[in-house]
């Protein structure tokens, strides 16, 4: 994993290893999918394209066993993004959205799922998944709403996503305005995510508020995860930051 530095963040809080994946349904080999996130020991999981039809809820919890992990939201309310954690991570609470469908198209959203770690010096944050829509004309929207929830947290968030579009589109640009991007924070804007059999774009990725600092990041290449899924997972290490207690922020 490609580590990057600080560049003038504290270095105080507590670190967390976050994978951001677009499962494909999954349609393909759901055995290495599993060995993929087992392997990566990841303290939360934002799922794109998860369970959100019938039998939703037993499926999703399906998955969370299978990655060794427990549910901490989404499913069929969020169409399909979840938070799965560790049980290092505690989740406070959750909350989803779901963006207005456009006639002839699938209906997109996305999970909060509001989590702490650790002890009570270490700031909670906000996990936050989204897939967004493949029709370039209703992207743009899809962004902005998503974005309006976003910047109406207090709490650091981290985010990850399926933009369905590479780095410089109009929705890419909303999303990234003020938050840092993982891969670029690592030098690793370079490496591209989809499709796995001819990787040729970066359309998934992990944002974070700036008071948390990326110390690593990595697009995982492997022929196992190119058999798990049509989209390549992103990981990433990150450290929180300390919170106040007299203030109750970060």
């Amino acid at each position: 994993m490609t580590q990057a530095e600080p560049s003038g963040a504290s270095v105080a809080g507590v670190r967390l290893r976050v994978l951001s994946y677009n499962v494909h349904g999954q349609r393909d080999d759901v055995a290495a999918l599993a060995a993929t996130v087992r392997e990566a020991e990841p303290d939360v999981v934002i799922v794109q394209e998860g369970p959100r039809r019938f039998r939703w809820r037993h499926k999703t919890g399906a998955l969370a066993d299978a990655l060794g992990l427990v549910v901490g939201g989404g499913g069929l309310p969020s169409l399909g993004n979840l938070v799965l954690t560790s049980l290092r991570v505690r989740v406070r609470r959750t909350w989803h959205r779901q963006f207005p469908l456009t006639p002839g198209r699938h209906m997109r959203g996305a999970i909060f799922a509001e989590c702490a770690v650790g002890s009570a010096t270490i700031a909670p944050f906000v996990v936050a998944g989204s897939h967004l829509g493949t029709d370039p004309t209703e992207r743009p929207g899809q962004a902005e709403l998503l974005k309006r929830e976003l910047s109406e947290l207090d709490l650091p968030v981290v985010l990850g996503a399926d933009l369905n579009e590479n780095s410089g589109g109009a929705a890419w640009r909303t999303i990234a305005d003020g938050l840092t991007d993982a891969a670029v924070a690592a030098g690793r804007a370079d490496a591209r995510t989809f499709p796995c059999v001819d990787p040729r774009d970066r359309i998934d990725a992990l944002f974070v508020d700036p008071r948390i600092v990326v110390t690593g990041y990595d697009v995982v290449d492997t022929p196992q995860t190119r058999r798990a899924s049509d989209h390549f997972p992103v990981l990433a290490d990150l450290l929180l930051p300390a919170h106040d207690p007299a203030t109750g922020k970060a």
